[in-house]
């Protein structure tokens, strides 16, 4: 306000000074307080309103500020605003965290087109709200200044909208785990000149990566993993030379690694496993000078591995295991100096192990199981001084011995099944390091030596398919570490006191697994087998195809992480025990080839979680109790006792109590035989 003096028709100066007071006040409040003019845009508002309607379930209450009686800048979470009061961001995600907490929520409903009348809107994260449904609005496509755009982890279907290519300046796309299909539209990638992070894994997309990829300049981060494309990798993909993660894994590609490949100078991360690639490996590999982690495994690429794979001065990973690469492994692969795992298991490599692995200093791990490599291991691998894991299962060595050498190594898995070795155990091996020792399928043979209780490290012990022939000393109880056991195919003999009654270090030590099937293993099983303290977690028990006799012992109900029992031809007697019913978590029951009797409890053949049921060759009767498991008629077979579903309903009994046929059966006054046959009438 201002007075004004009146003299005839002017004004005084006081009253101009007023009003130049005035614009003076107005100004300065406009620059330095603009928070006054930050209402909520009522287009912006009424866009906001709209979206919240079609959210039919807000547990959260991540929406609860949301109404129509405040200010959507002011008073909404989730909201930000320019100084003119125009809606810029809009982050509601499901998972959120601050300094020392987590707090993930969930929303359902579906995403309505109104958002896209915020037309100053730069960030919109609805991810992981796990429940919100239906198709992307097309209509999101005319939010021009979207830089940021994050519908991740719900369960979104239908195509990715031709009209996002309309979002010229999006920096990153994250659509990762929703349920969307289709084909990627062809030009959507031509406006995408901004974007720096694109995220499609975990979908059903399908059709090829349009070429037009190589559009994305600034690109550093692709994940299109876990997805349908098809057809081949892009050559046009070696134009991202930005690009410092790749993941193109568990599709259906096929065709060619493109030689572009090549120009990645600054890819660090690499993974195209599990798809149908053939072809080689180009040797154009050797321009990833950035590259620490490869991983090319699961696919059909065949040939050698180009020698030039030796000039990737920063690679610490590679993963080439399951495909069919051949011929010898290139003695350049001991130029990679940070090298620190080798996993090339399961292809088809010939020839001798290059002995420059030994300049492989980083080495941790060297895995090149189950391919045709022969000859000497080289002796320069004792210099791999770091490497904690060495398996060369699997591969026509001929070892005939472990080499003495191999004491030096202070590896914790050591795994060389089937490769050629015969004799004893080396006494060695009571001062090693080793956690896992895998010797199976070899020609071992002699006692399993009482020096076995200094291996205190080992917790998995797999010596099958060999030719021991001894009683299990007791010092086998001293294996307190020891979880995953197996002995099964060799010629072990006497009790099982010692296994079964074996020392642990809680929480460690307790069995996980337990092979000792096709032994000559004798005597009844203890009682209290199944409360012996060390076979409380058990998973998996085989004891089939041993001379044991006695009984099931009812203590095996209470093994309730049991998962799968195998007890065939052992010559058990006795009833099924009920209490094994109370192993609720069993699949696989075999009890076949047998002298078992009585009736098949209901409580063992209704496990919910039963998938697995053999008792065929045995002496059981009665009727087959009614069970939802399919289990095929086979499994019941040889027991001349049985009756119902899935056998007859009937039994051919042999139980000699008649005298001529056609007379009826005393203890079954219902049923005659005929023929040596049981009929009920």
């Amino acid at each position: 306000m201002y007075i004004i003096f009146k003299s005839g028709n002017h004004r005084t100066l006081m009253g101009i000074w007023g009003q130049r007071k005035t614009f003076l006040f107005i100004f300065f409040y406009i620059l330095f307080v603009p928070c006054q003019l930050e209402a909520c845009h009522l287009v912006d508002k009424i866009a906001l309103l709209e979206f919240k309607q079609k959210i039919t379930f807000d547990p959260s209450k991540l929406f609860q500020t949301w109404t129509s009686t405040t200010d959507c800048c002011k008073s909404w979470e989730g909201i930000a605003c320019d100084s003119f009061g125009r809606v810029v961001n809009v982050s509601r995600p499901g998972l959120s965290s601050g300094d020392d907490f987590i707090i993930d929520t969930s929303v359902s409903g579906t995403l309505s087109p109104s958002l896209s009348k915020l037309s100053f809107l730069e960030l919109l994260d609805l991810s992981n709200l796990k429940d919100l449904t239906g198709s992307i609005p097309p209509e999101y496509g005319k939010l021009s200044r979207l830089s940021y755009l994050f519908l991740d982890t719900n369960k979104l279907t239908g195509s990715i909208p031709v009209t996002f290519k309309y979002l010229y300046q999006l920096k990153k796309l994250y659509l990762s785990d929703n349920t969307l299909s289709g084909a990627i539209p062809s030009n959507i990638f031509d406006g995408f000149l901004s974007l720096s992070e694109l995220g499609l894994s975990g979908n059903q997309i399908s059709g090829p990566i349009p070429s037009s990829i190589g559009n994305l300049l600034s690109l550093t981060k692709l994940d299109m993993s876990h997805n349908k494309f098809s057809k081949s990798i892009p050559e046009s993909i070696g134009k991202l030379k930005n690009l410092e993660y790749i993941d193109l894994s568990e599709n259906q590609f096929s065709g060619k690694i493109p030689n572009s490949i090549g120009n990645l100078s600054k890819l660090v991360l690499m993974y195209v496993n599990q798809n149908q690639l053939k072809g080689n490996i180009p040797s154009s590999i050797s321009g990833l000078s950035s590259l620490i982690f490869c991983r090319l495994s699961e696919n059909k690429l065949s040939g050698s591995i180009p020698p030039s794979i030796g000039n990737l001065p920063k690679i610490q990973r590679l993963i080439f295991e399951n495909n069919k690469l051949s011929g010898k492994l290139p003695a350049t692969l001991g130029h990679l100096a940070t090298l620190t795992d080798m996993f090339f298991s399961n292809n088809l490599f010939t020839g001798k192990i290059p002995s420059t692995f030994g300049n492989l200093q980083s080495l941790q791990t060297l895995d090149l199981s189950r391919n045709k490599l022969s000859g000497e291991i080289p002796h320069q691998l004792v210099k791999l001084v770091r490497l904690q894991t060495l398996d060369l299962s699997f591969n026509p060595l001929g070892l005939s011995r472990i080499p003495n050498w191999f004491q030096k190594l202070k590896v914790f898995r050591l795994i060389l099944a089937k490769t050629g070795i015969r004799g004893q155990l080396p006494s060695w091996l009571a001062s090693s390091s080793c956690s896992t020792l895998d010797l199976s399928s070899n020609g071992l043979t002699g006692k399993l030596p009482k020096w076995i209780e200094n291996m205190t490290s080992l917790s998995f012990l797999n010596l099958s398919n060999n030719a021991f022939h001894s009683s299990i000393p007791d010092e086998f109880r001293n294996l307190s570490l020891l979880m995953d056991l197996d002995l099964h195919s060799n010629k072990f003999s006497g009790n099982l006191r010692a296994i079964f009654s074996k020392n642990f270090q809680d929480p460690l030590g307790r069995y996980n697994s337990i092979n000792l099937a096709y032994n000559m293993f004798k005597g009844p099983l203890d009682e209290n087998s199944g409360n012996e303290p060390v076979m409380a977690s058990i998973v998996s028990l085989s004891l089939s195809h041993n001379p044991l006799t006695g009984h099931i012992p009812i203590s095996l109900g209470n093994l309730t992480s049991l998962q799968e029992i195998k007890l065939a031809e052992t010559g058990l007697s006795g009833g099924i025990p009920k209490e094994l019913g109370n192993a609720k978590e069993l699949k696989t029951i075999l009890l076949s080839n047998n002298d078992l009797e009585g009736a098949i409890p209901e409580e063992v053949l209704n496990l919910k979680e039963l998938e697995e049921f053999d008792v065929s060759e045995n002496r059981l009767s009665g009727r087959i109790p009614p069970h939802k498991a399919n289990i095929p008629k086979s499994a019941f077979l040889g027991n001349h006792g049985l009756c119902g579903a899935p056998l007859p309903p009937y039994s051919k009994l042999a139980l000699g109590a008649y005298k001529t046929n056609g007379q009826m059966l005393l203890s079954f006054p219902r049923w005659y035989f005929v023929n040596r046959v049981l009929y009920k009438i």
